[in-house]
């Protein structure tokens, strides 16, 4: 189950969106290896809660870390086009127009897609490598880390005027 370490791993990954939110609409006058470093430490803390989770064998790891590491990359980059539809919608959510509302509910739909499509594309490599039941423990822990950041961010971000 995911207690207190999940609250930890999603306070971090929502604490690294607001950043590159934060980052993406003021200056850059943060360093970069700052940035590296807090997503070093976000991906090392989930990675820490998904293997507390899985109760995988030796010869189970050896065989998911692997796609694991790869789906993460992947994940990784469609949150930070998410991150980047936040920042624009920031940038027009108190004077939106309907262009501006057009491209930003497109994009919207567009990773949504993107994100089910990835999840189907790794279902198959993660199942070459673990049993069915641990395939579907992996995906309600990734899904679980999602509905927390998605509540937190969405609670977060202000209707449109």
């Amino acid at each position: 189950m995911i207690g207190k370490t999940g609250t930890t791993v999603v306070t971090v990954v929502l604490s690294l969106v607001l950043l590159a939110v934060a980052g993406a609409t003021s200056a850059q006058d943060k360093p970069a290896d700052n940035m590296q470093i807090v997503l070093e430490k976000v991906k090392a803390d989930k990675k820490l809660l998904v293997a507390q989770n899985m109760q995988l064998t030796e010869a189970e790891a050896k065989a998911f870390w692997p796609v694991y590491d790869r789906y993460q990359d992947e994940l990784f980059l469609l949150r930070a086009r998410g991150a980047k539809l936040i920042t624009d919608y920031a940038d027009s959510w108190e004077k939106m127009s309907n262009d501006a509302a057009k491209k930003l509910l497109d994009e919207y739909f567009t990773i949504e897609t993107l994100r089910l499509k990835l999840r189907k594309a790794y279902l198959p490599k993660f199942r070459a490598v673990l049993p069915e039941v641990k395939v579907a423990r992996y995906y309600q822990i990734e899904n679980k880390i999602s509905v927390a950041l998605e509540y937190e961010i969405g609670a977060a971000i202000p209707l449109i005027q």
